[in-house]
């Protein structure tokens, strides 16, 4: 483990502590712990959209050798409705959308279960479905809340009246199209009974809520569930909860009195562990002569599924972003029988952003400014839906530097004037933000009799480096060296922490972290002795969460993207992309770097590759495997610079740590449709942007 000037470790650009185990092969995840007696289970999904199970006839697979149970609707173990419907598996004949669990065989080895999985049959009685989301769609409507718990609406001024009297309007609709996770390591768990305590290794991002959750399904003590997820090969939101392999591998554990692993294959991570709403998006906005927005109005249509209700929050970002005079936001969900959306890195940023930040640049060419120039004059000093001042706002410093980096200065605004051969060339520009917030945690920290410390903290690490960087603020608290601790985490005895989702977990975890180092770090400076099992100071950060004064608190960038668009093909391209933000105090500059670099990468996918397709007349995602699903490889992406603006905002927590996973996504797609708009002079209002849409569309 590398050395570090204990006086400069939080700031230090370190490799991942975790990597040489990782790359020898030597890190087990949670499909690879090795266990005695092991038995595995294969999930049968529904192959309807709609209707009821009307028979399953077991008796064939529980004749093959090895299958040890068969459960279904007639025969599970029952679970407790805890809220959450869709973790409520083979609870009754209802089919609700396809992919569906209908039953689950366990078996000897994974090739058993799955031969035995395969001639199970099933007798539906089929329902007609509707799987067809439009913007049009009868059963609209406006739900209580979005994501995760904010207003569906909000309202200022008049819109109306405003945009009749603006100079310059742009009144548009925007298109995104449905988007799966795809983390590298499938959802995969593996669970064992002891008497009545049951330990489940799980791909989580949050073993202390999946322990709450799954101890509530069964209806045990939470004590007597344990999570363990030392390592988990991405998650981008899919795994932000527990979903169909950690409640069915503890119900075959069960069910067989023997350690059962389910794994979800990618077809079946497609139904079952959630994916990003389709939207349907119509922006309207106004400036007067002097450019100052007058009027904004983003409403945002969404579907959800007939099992839960889940409406992405798209049009939360224009309530933050620029100082419209009125303002008015809203969302429309439709419940249709297909499977129920989650999260998806940056949820509602991600897609609102592409609507708002086009519609931003048209607004700008209409009105004959440049698109910064637009942005400046319209910084609020205070969130514009609600009046709230920002704890900190550095859009602006964002976009001085990006430009300077980009070389932004003297750009032509004239759309389709550079030239290289077949190639069109543009540049384009957009905003980002997220939500910077924390939550409370819990840790705690040991003086070891060894002279070594031990913390210990229940976050993930779904291979952003938090391990590293908790390191690196606990060796700072207490003012050692990084190889003098070690941070345990993935342990949901560790007891309560914030997931690793929403840009929420080191800026939560590290004030918890920071609080048990320093209390510990102090009783030993009062010259308190270490006990042979160790002297530990234990942190709770509830009532300093609670206490903290109001704010809006949020990180902020700004992306600029050149393209090069080939006027035989319709290929679009992306050369060169520069990113800065303003997130915080940047622990470590190496992995925030990677961070950045992932979420902008995975923009650029949206934006030209990521399109999950579903068919109207089976109500099945059609191209659920990564063969059919493209989203972007090493050749579809060019150079990438990432910079930072510095800034300390200790509004948020102690060390100032603004959330990074997200805001890097947010605004790519759009501004890779303004460079696109200014490479052509062709508006692509839809994604993924797709050659024949530019074909199309050129003379």
């Amino acid at each position: 483990m590398t050395t570090v000037d204990i006086r400069r470790s939080v700031g230090e650009s370190l490799t991942r502590l975790e990597g040489p185990e990782k790359v020898a092969g030597l890190a087990r995840y949670s499909g690879e712990i090795p266990l005695e007696e092991l038995a595995y289970g294969w999930i049968v999904p529904a192959t309807i959209a709609r209707g009821r199970v009307v028979e399953v006839d077991t008796e064939t697979a529980l004749a093959q050798p090895g299958v040890l149970a068969v459960l279904h609707h007639g025969n599970s173990p029952q679970l407790i409705d805890g809220g959450d419907a869709t973790l409520l598996f083979m609870q009754s004949d209802r089919v609700h959308h396809r992919g569906e669990v209908v039953a689950l065989v366990v078996a000897t080895t994974p090739e058993v279960a799955r031969e035995a999985a395969e001639t199970l049959t099933v007798t539906y009685e089929v329902d007609p479905h509707d799987a067809g989301f439009t913007e049009h769609h009868p059963g609209l409507y406006t739900p209580d809340h979005v994501n995760p718990n904010f207003p569906s609406e909000s309202d200022k001024g008049d819109v109306d009246a405003a945009l009749a009297e603006a100079s310059t309007v742009v009144d548009e609709v925007y298109r995104t199209a449905a988007q799966h996770n795809n983390p590298m390591e499938p959802h995969a768990a593996t669970a064992v009974w002891d008497g009545g305590n049951l330990t489940v290794y799980d791909s989580t991002q949050g073993a202390f809520l999946a322990s709450v959750m799954l101890a509530n399904l069964l209806g045990v003590p939470r004590d007597a569930v344990r999570i363990r997820s030392e390592h988990v090969g991405g998650g981008f939101g899919a795994k932000g909860t527990i979903r169909a392999h950690s409640v069915l591998a503890a119900l075959g554990a069960q069910v067989a009195n023997r350690p059962v692993r389910v794994v979800l294959t990618r077809a079946q991570m497609y139904h079952l562990t959630g994916y990003r709403t389709p939207t349907v998006q119509r922006v309207r906005a106004g400036v007067d002569r002097e450019g100052r927005l007058v009027a904004m109005h983003h409403v945002a249509y969404s579907q959800t599924s007939t099992v839960l209700e889940f409406t992405e929050q798209t049009a939360m970002m224009t309530r933050t972003m620029y100082d419209a005079t009125s303002l008015r936001t809203g969302h429309q969900v439709v419940k249709l029988d297909v499977p129920t959306p989650r999260w998806m890195r940056a949820p509602g940023e991600a897609p609102g952003s592409f609507a708002l930040e086009s519609a931003i640049d048209e607004l700008a060419h209409a009105a004959g400014l440049d698109p910064i120039d637009l942005r400046e004059r319209n910084e609020p000093k205070v969130e514009p839906a609600t009046g709230i001042p920002f704890s900190s706002r550095s859009l602006i410093a964002c976009f001085h530097e990006g430009a300077r980096r980009f070389g932004w200065a003297g750009r032509d605004p004239r759309p389709g004037v550079r030239r290289d051969g077949r190639w069109l060339l543009g540049t384009g520009t957009a905003s980002a933000t997220y939500p910077a917030r924390t939550a409370p945690s819990r840790a705690s920290a040991t003086a070891d009799f060894d002279g070594r410390f031990t913390v210990r903290v229940t976050a993930a690490d779904i291979g952003t480096g938090a391990r590293t960087v908790l390191t690196q603020i606990a060796a700072d608290a207490l003012g050692v060296s990084l190889s003098d601790v070690r941070v345990l985490i993935g342990d949901s005895d560790f007891g309560p922490a914030m997931l690793a989702g929403g840009s929420m977990g080191t800026a939560s975890w590290s004030w918890a972290v920071g609080e048990a180092c320093r209390s510990l770090a102090d009783r030993l400076a009062a010259g308190e002795e270490i006990p042979p099992e160790g002297l530990t100071a234990d942190a709770d950060t509830s009532e300093l969460v609670g206490r903290r004064p109001e704010y809006s608190r949020h990180a902020f960038g700004a992306h600029f993207v050149e393209v090069a668009v080939d006027v035989r093909t319709g290929e679009i391209r992306v050369p060169r992309m520069t990113g800065v933000f303003a997130a915080g105090r940047i622990v470590n500059p190496l992995t925030a770097r990677s961070q950045m670099i992932g979420g902008m990468t995975m923009g650029i996918s949206a934006a030209l590759h990521e399109e999950s397709i579903v068919d109207l007349a089976s109500g099945d995602f059609l191209n659920h495997d990564l063969a059919n699903y493209h989203f972007a490889a090493n050749a579809d992406i060019g150079a990438i610079e990432v910079a930072f603006v510095d800034e300390v905002d200790e509004e948020l927590n102690p060390l100032g740590i603004k959330g990074i996973g997200e805001i890097s996504i947010v605004g790519v797609a759009a501004a890779v449709a303004n460079a696109v708009w200014h490479a052509t002079g062709i508006r692509l209002r839809s994604t993924p942007m797709r050659p024949d849409h530019i074909l199309a569309a050129l003379p």
